[in-house]
């Protein structure tokens, strides 16, 4: 399918990062990698939206819960308005997650043990194929 098939009424422009970062709410969804956009979402004052993570990276999205690190919303999108609805009139609760999503990502701000971590992948891969 061409990018511009589809409902006209869902085909918009691209806008920036910063654009996005104006709304409460961000769809992050997975394609056929992981969804690249969910690492600033978590590390802004927006709530990233979306069904629990397939895949896996260094960022341990495994390890992220629904309505913990991110509004978790059904796969097939059924839930979405409903969950958005919830976090409208839960305000406290929504503070929450964000805070519990710049806690997870702020694990990944200590430059030495970042570049500690990838000596030891490169050691383990040389290892691998000696």
């Amino acid at each position: 399918m061409n990018k511009k098939e589809g409902n006209p009424n869902w085909i918009k422009p691209k806008i920036s990062i910063a654009d996005h970062l104006k709304n409460k709410f961000i769809l992050s969804l997975e394609g056929n990698d992981v969804a690249i956009n969910l690492k600033w979402i978590m590390s802004s004052n927006s709530i990233a939206v979306c069904p629990p993570p397939t895949m896996e990276t260094w960022y341990m999205e495994g390890t992220l819960l629904p309505d913990v690190h991110f509004i978790g919303i059904d796969a097939d999108y059924n839930n979405l308005e409903e969950k958005l609805q919830y976090y409208i009139d839960h305000d406290k609760e929504a503070l929450e997650i964000i805070n519990n999503a710049q806690e997870h990502r702020n694990q990944f701000n200590n430059r030495a043990v970042e570049n500690l971590t990838s000596l030891l992948v490169l050691k383990k891969y040389f290892d691998y194929f000696q």
